[in-house]
């Protein structure tokens, strides 16, 4: 996977692309900095968990803060949402005053009242908060250009993947087989699928003969800690890119299962039992040095697996 990766068909399409913040796991090392990533879907930003330092790696990789709309966290492991109180700070002493949406587990919303109360911090603005179950698949978001389901997974605590996919594109116009005098109201019809009739109810234009259908849509599915879980097949199915966590390697499949976590050989076989386009391992365990083994080992059961290197922006 080269970076900023595309395929041709998909230049038409409103972007739709990931950036690696941090792919290490609990332990924090000097290489790999703790769970973070960037969605960007046309102009909006979607920050997907926010371990430590995340607002570092925001500044490194030139993303403006400041237009995030969505944050999602999938459990309260540190690792995984310690950078959120320091980030809502930063925002608000920015001046931000544009409402942000806040999705995770029940308690977060705990943790960051107490820790604004005692440092008598008030932001200014708004800060909606919505619980995610995590026992079920729900669909939380329906955003203008995309929907976000809720992925549960199995980790030693309640933890939530989110599944994106943007929606359809409305097909395009074939401008140059339509008269120069066809009236506006009819290109917007056209536009929406609508074939065009005259008071007399005969067919004007076709929308099927004048218009191609828009670029298929595409979709996100984020698993973060979890054990092997085989009932997340069906949910994950055909997704473009599916990143799933890979702790460790087969080797310590006994001490995965412990905690809860997944080996890459894992993390591959769900891939290829969702037959999804591409997948990204991540969450390495500090234990490792290298991690072309996990490329490897992954590979074996789904070829088109890639690592999650951080600074990294993948299109979808």
């Amino acid at each position: 996977m080269t970076h900023h990766e595309s395929e041709p068909h998909r230049s038409t399409h409103l972007p739709f692309a990931l950036t690696i913040l941090g792919a290490g796991s609990a332990t924090p090392t000097l290489r790999l900095h703790q769970t973070a990533q960037l969605l960007s879907i046309g102009s909006d930003y979607v920050l997907i968990d926010c371990g430590e330092g995340t607002q570092f790696r925001l500044i490194e990789q030139k993303i403006r803060p400041g237009r995030l709309r969505y944050i999602f966290i999938s459990h309260l492991h540190g690792d995984h949402y310690f950078g959120l109180a320091p980030l809502l700070s930063s925002l608000n002493m920015a001046g931000r005053t544009e409402d942000l949406y806040l999705f995770g587990p029940r308690g977060l919303d705990e943790v960051l009242t107490t820790i604004f109360r005692v440092s008598d911090s008030r932001l200014g603005f708004r800060l909606h908060f919505q619980i995610v179950e995590p026992n079920q698949a729900t669909f939380i978001l329906d955003h203008p250009l995309m929907t976000v389901q809720s992925i549960p997974l199995q980790h030693r605590i309640d933890c939530t993947g989110y599944l994106f996919r943007e929606k359809p594109a409305k097909p395009h116009l074939l401008r140059e087989k339509l008269p120069t005098d066809v009236p506006i109201a009819y290109l917007k019809q056209l536009k929406d699928g609508q074939d065009i009739l005259g008071a007399d109810g005969q067919l004007l234009y076709a929308a099927a003969e004048y218009t191609e259908p828009g670029p298929a849509p595409r979709s996100y599915a984020f698993c973060s800690d979890t054990r092997y879980v085989e009932e997340l097949v069906p949910q994950l199915q055909g997704v473009n890119l599916l990143y799933h966590e890979a702790t460790f390697l087969q080797d310590n499949a006994l001490r995965a299962a412990e905690v809860y976590h997944s080996t890459a050989e894992q993390a591959a076989t769900i891939a290829a039992k969702a037959g999804v386009g591409r997948l990204l391992i991540g969450h390495f365990s500090s234990r490792y040095k290298q991690f072309e083994p996990f490329l490897d080992e992954a590979r074996t059961v789904f070829p088109e697996t890639y690592l999650a290197l951080e600074g990294q922006t993948i299109d979808i």
